[in-house]
This record gives structure tokens, C-alpha cells and sequence, in this order.
């Protein structure tokens, strides 16, 4: 129950240090809660909502389960091939650094102002840190583990199968976490450039059109409860009977 009531107490606790800091500083222009509230149901009853979270969630997972798909063997791969690990890893850890939003000029103008921009930018935020999680993972496996594998004949193909996939995978998880964040937040820098709807859009459409702030923080606060709705479900991956030894190893 602590883990339920202890986050909702601190949550209404913050509403009404809102709601009073609002009222008693009489501004005008930032929204108290009920403001932001009405907000949101304004925009259910248009049905505009739910279409700007499922474009939002659209991009999002078209862009970081590419990287997922492309990324993971990848990583392994640099990870069991040291020699291809040498001729690879100083690019990636020279592309790794340059933030994702640097890209943008060129996303918008290789693919425009369409849905492939901001899926790009989400690739390239999230390929990196996966490819880097799964290369040391692989490169972090017990040599005792292997030695034991070739001891029972097992083929190259049988330990990567049966030995180093199960021994990088929390590792693997971890890096997938850290990706989705940063895609998350690369979505909504993108989608207040490269598109016409999405939750970033809301937010910037908001600022330019009248200086709605209900709008504006309403697009935060959705931004930051569905974040963490996504991140909650990754995390319950971690308690999987064969991912938790581990965490419980480390």
C-alpha cells in the first residue's frame, strides 16, 4: 500500500501548493490546476486527445523498436567479434556524443515534415545506447561461463544461445531503459519542429496560438504521466523469473 498512497499524498500535496501559489501570487498567466484540468477535458470532448498521444506513441515505438531490432545484434555481435568491435566502436563512439537533436535540420529536410523525421531522430536517440549496453554486456561475460559451454561441446552458435544471451540480457534491459528515456525526450523536442500533431506539438501550437498555458502545461503533464506509465512497464520486465537473478547478482 506504501507504494501506492505515498505517491499519491505527494502528488496532492504538490497540487495544492499549486493550486494556493497561483492564487495567492494572482498571476494571470500561469493556469492553476483546474485550469490545466478543464484543458485536457477540452480537448477529449474534440477527440484531439487521443489523437495527438497515439501519434505521440506511434513515432515513439516505430523509432525505438527499429533501434531494438537493429541495435541488439548489432551490440552482440561487436561484443563476441572483437576485431569488428576494433573497426566499429571509434565511429560509434564518435556519432554516440552528438545529441540527436542535431540531426533535425537534416531529418526535416531528407524526409520533411511527416512522421519519418521525428522517427529517425528517435532512431538515432535510441540505437546508440543499446548497441553500447549489449557490446559490454557481451564483453563483461565470464570467461568461466564460456570455458564451462566448450567443456559440454557446445557450438559457437549453442553459446551464444544458451550462455551469453542470458548472461547480457539485465544488461541489455538496463541499456533499454536508458534509451527509451531519451527517446521520450527527443520525441517531444521533434514534434515541436518536424510535424503538425503529437503531444509536442500540442505544446508549442499552444504557445504560438494565443499563449493557451493551460495548453501548454497540460502537454507537460500528459507528457510526463505517460513517460512514466512506459518506463513502469519496462521496469516490470526486470522482474521476469529469467532476467531477476541478475539483478540480483549485481
Amino acid at each position: 500500500m506504501r507504494k501506492i498512497v505515498l505517491p499519491l499524498v505527494t502528488a496532492a500535496v504538490l497540487l495544492v501548493a499549486w493550486h494556493y501559489a497561483v492564487r495567492l501570487s494572482g498571476t494571470k498567466i500561469f493556469p492553476s490546476p483546474l485550469a490545466v484540468g478543464k484543458a485536457i477535458l477540452t480537448l477529449a470532448e474534440k477527440s484531439l486527445l487521443w489523437h495527438y498521444i497515439a501519434d505521440s506513441l506511434f513515432r515513439v515505438a516505430c523509432g525505438y523498436l527499429l533501434a531494438v531490432i537493429l541495435g541488439v545484434p548489432a551490440g552482440i555481435l561487436l561484443g563476441w567479434y572483437p576485431p569488428l568491435a576494433r573497426a566499429f566502436n571509434p565511429l560509434i563512439q564518435m556519432m554516440r556524443p552528438i545529441s540527436p537533436l542535431a540531426w533535425m535540420p537534416l531529418a526535416v529536410i531528407w524526409f520533411g515534415v511527416s512522421n519519418l523525421a521525428p522517427i529517425f531522430l528517435i532512431f538515432l536517440a535510441s540505437f546508440f545506447p543499446i548497441v553500447v549496453a549489449a557490446m559490454n554486456g557481451v564483453r563483461d561475460v565470464p570467461p568461466v561461463f564460456l570455458q564451462a559451454g566448450r567443456n559440454f561441446g557446445l557450438t559457437p552458435a549453442q553459446q551464444m544461445r544458451r550462455i551469453v544471451f542470458p548472461a547480457v540480457l539485465p544488461r541489455i534491459l538496463v541499456g533499454l531503459r536508458i534509451a527509451f528515456g531519451v527517446a521520450w525526450l527527443v520525441l517531444v523536442a521533434a514534434e515541436m519542429i518536424a510535424v503538425d500533431s503529437g503531444l509536442g506539438y500540442l505544446i508549442i501550437d499552444a504557445r504560438n496560438a494565443g499563449k493557451r498555458y493551460d495548453l501548454v502545461v497540460a502537454g507537460m503533464l500528459l507528457i510526463g504521466v505517460i513517460g512514466l506509465l512506459l518506463d513502469f512497464v519496462i521496469r516490470r520486465t526486470e522482474r521476469f523469473k529469467w532476467v531477476r537473478w541478475g539483478f540480483k547478482e549485481s
